[in-house]
């Protein structure tokens, strides 16, 4: 306590600024709280009715925030740049599970166009229960400085903060002891922060806490890409502090709650009695998924090169199993049912600057088992375990950073690089030892890591700059579309995922479109048509959680038991059902499944827009890597060769006999690049958008979205 104290009393006051708090009503405070750390500036924002009708919540709120203040030049580390956080109308309920995610939004080092990455923890809410919709954070403090949103006394503080440690594990221990009257009051305290790596990469992430009861310790939730942790220290923010008096039954005010609980009890019966069947989320979370994966060769191995492989075992769902501390409510806010925040209790690191201690290890999930292990072709849980740790605490996507290091060991291997060039390391596919070692240089900005930190997009145009291999391949086999690299499946052999992961707005995130069993596994969508209806459904149906303060997971890893006698079983009516019911049952509004895809319609288009404003967002800026869609090497073709020799034979009816590898793989590729050049013009059709995948006037006239500063981009472009 006495070094808190001490730390305490080391914070220089900048601002302080009082305000009235009014309790939520339907779901809304209607009021964004504003602060500019340059001027040390801080103000109340009415919500404009267009605003609460046309952008709902969460991302919504932060896209159209962060147009609002900057122009289409703003740069990432521009101090017009901003970082808002919203949750929604729903978010922060407690009778259903998975009501604690909000969205962190600003303009991204790595794509140069807005991300948005979703979050769990208790910010989002907290901020909501302290009287706010939005957070908006814009202009760059001169040194290192904290906010605190006193939900409590009703004020907001900006100060400085010297001695606070950076890493997240420590510092948000440290401020939840700091900002907390006892043991039992740290519960109402929730951080963000970043990390030592995101002040010396593009790819920073941000934590947001919460405190575990059961545990007694403080754990962390990512909001993981894009970069925005990045802009979070280049705006010298080493923490935002909110608390809260407390969690109680309805501090949304919805408008009848008896029809949430009801729906919220149906579903944590569903929880209880179909979860071991299913999903075994609550014993395993994601991390279920690793040999699922594998076994319909789909999980990444040597930097998507393979689907699958022989020492997967090693890794299986069940080996995460018996690390998870079994037993706990590992939710990650109040009454979600799933506890699938698992979590490694009392793991004791073995390298790096916290080399003896103890530790919590959120998870390692699904994406974080293949990124931290089979993507690097590394089959060893304490390598995943230690590393995902690293990740979180120094403040850096695990996505990201396996999806690099994939990138980087197939280069290495092909003597694009050589440990003159990585500075010693010899960073071949399974060196689990240089691998720790280089993730440790990133986080300190030393060597090759502070290269690696770039990203993917920017090592490309690197080594190819310094001529250190051949410009096809390198672009073949970096795996990132829009500057984003890729989440962890492989969507070889599913076309429509392919569209899943690059034509999203932001980058190749899983979020938006998961579509490789409906594709490749059930064939429910043969057709061009089939995809493109899927491949509007999809992200707009999933785009809509991240409006109102939803977690997907809840949707459809644990479905009811007749889901499957149903009509449209990939979309889980019942359950689409559930939230329809929830958002009427809190805003009052008039409300159907119909609407709901509108609403998504209105925000996504207006991001897509958003994107071409800054010039991007054309049909040129959703092509994909070709590792994405096919064989890049004669070794990848020869490893499922049957599968390969099969499509030619099969489907372009080709005479394969006489033929080389090389001429089998350059065949094979072209007729992949047709298939998704004809993918993309039905997606576009169907979305309503030109052959250059630019939204047309009449369809946002359709949706009621022809905001005048929209039409002016477009229609030169129609």
């Amino acid at each position: 306590m006495a070094d808190v104290l001490t730390m305490k009393e080391a914070h220089k006051s900048l601002k302080v600024w009082k305000y009235t708090w009014t309790p939520l009503d339907k779901g809304y405070t209607d009021k964004t709280l504003y602060i500019n750390l340059d001027k040390n500036e801080i103000e109340e924002k009415a919500v404009p009715t267009l605003m609460k009708e046309k952008f709902i919540g969460g991302k919504g709120y932060g896209l159209r925030l962060l147009w609002n203040a900057t122009k289409p030049d703003t740069k990432w580390n521009d101090p017009e740049n901003e970082i808002n956080i919203s949750s929604g109308p729903i978010g922060g309920i407690t009778q259903y599970s998975g009501t604690g995610k909000s969205i962190c939004v600003s303009i991204s080092p790595q794509t140069d166009i807005p991300i948005d990455s979703n979050v769990g923890g208790h910010f989002g809410p907290f901020l909501k229960f302290s009287g706010f919709d939005a957070l908006e954070i814009q202009g760059k403090a001169k040194k290192d400085v904290m906010i605190f949103i006193d939900g409590v006394n009703h004020q907001i503080e900006i100060f400085e903060a010297p001695q606070e440690p950076i890493d997240s594990h420590v510092l948000a221990e440290t401020l939840h002891e700091m900002y907390s009257d006892d043991e039992k009051d740290r519960k109402n305290v929730s951080v963000v922060s970043a990390g030592t790596a995101a002040d010396h990469s593009l790819i920073g992430m941000l934590n947001f806490s919460f405190f575990d009861p059961k545990r007694k310790m403080v754990r962390l939730k990512q909001a993981g890409r894009g970069g925005i942790g990045t802009v979070f220290r280049d705006k010298k923010i080493k923490a935002i502090i909110a608390k809260i008096p407390g969690v109680k039954g309805n501090l949304n005010n919805v408008v009848d709650l008896a029809p949430i609980m009801e729906r919220g009890k149906r579903f944590n019966r569903e929880m209880r009695e179909l979860d071991d069947s299913q999903a075994e989320m609550r014993s395993k979370g994601t991390a279920h998924l690793t040999n699922v994966m594998n076994d319909y060769d789909l999980l990444p191995v040597h930097n998507f090169k393979f689907g699958s492989h022989k020492d997967a075992e090693k890794i299986h769902s069940e080996v995460y199993k018996e690390r998870f501390t079994q037993g706990m409510p590992d939710g990650c806010w109040i009454g979600c049912n799933m506890s699938c925040a698992k979590g490694v209790d009392n793991y004791l690191l073995r390298t790096g600057p916290y080399a003896g201690d103890t530790v919590l290890v959120e998870g390692p999930e699904y994406e974080t088992a293949s990124s931290l292990g089979s993507i690097m072709g590394i089959f060893n849980p304490d390598f995943t375990i230690e590393s995902n740790f690293y990740c979180d605490t120094y403040g850096i996507c695990t996505i990201t950073w396996g999806t690099i290091m994939g990138f980087v060991m197939e280069c290495y291997e092909n003597g694009i690089l050589n440990e003159e060039r990585t500075g010693g390391l010899k960073l071949n596919f399974g060196n689990a030892d240089h691998a720790m070692d280089l993730l440790h240089l990133l986080a300190k900005g030393e060597g090759f890591g502070k290269i690696a930190g770039q990203g993917v997009r920017k090592m490309k145009d690197l080594f190819i700059a310094n001529g250190w291999g051949d410009p096809q391949f390198i672009n073949d086999i970096g795996m990132e579309n829009k500057g984003l690299e890729y989440s962890q499946y492989v969507s070889k052999e599913s076309l429509a995922q392919q569209g899943g992961y690059a034509m999203t707005n932001k980058g190749p995130q899983h979020d938006e479109a998961w579509l490789i069993f409906m594709d490749m596994v059930n064939n429910q969508i043969p057709t061009f048509e089939d995809k493109a209806e899927a491949l509007h459904y999809f992200p707009m149906f999933r785009t809509w959680f991240g409006l109102v303060g939803l977690c997907k997971l809840p949707w459809n890893d644990v479905e009811p038991e007749n889901n499957a006698e149903t009509d449209e079983p990939a979309k889980v009516p019942e359950h689409v059902d559930n939230y329809v019911t929830i958002y009427k049952a809190v805003t009052g509004k008039d409300f159907d499944k119909h609407e709901m895809i509108r609403m998504s319609e209105r925000v996504y288009n207006f991001q897509r827009i958003f994107n071409i404003r800054r010039g991007y967002g054309l049909r040129q800026h959703d092509a994909q890597p070709y590792r994405a869609a096919g064989p890049v090497t004669v070794e990848e073709y020869v490893s499922r060769q049957d599968r390969y020799d099969g499509q030619l034979k099969d489907i372009l009816k080709v005479n394969i006999e006489g033929k080389t590898t090389e001429e089998k793989v350059a065949i094979l590729r072209k007729y992949k690049e047709e298939q998704y050049e004809k993918l993309l013009d039905a997606v576009y059709l169907r979305r309503g958008w030109t052959s250059n995948g630019v939204p047309k006037v009449e369809h946002l006239q359709h949706l009621g979205m022809d905001l005048p500063e929209l039409i002016e981009i477009i229609k030169p472009l129609q």
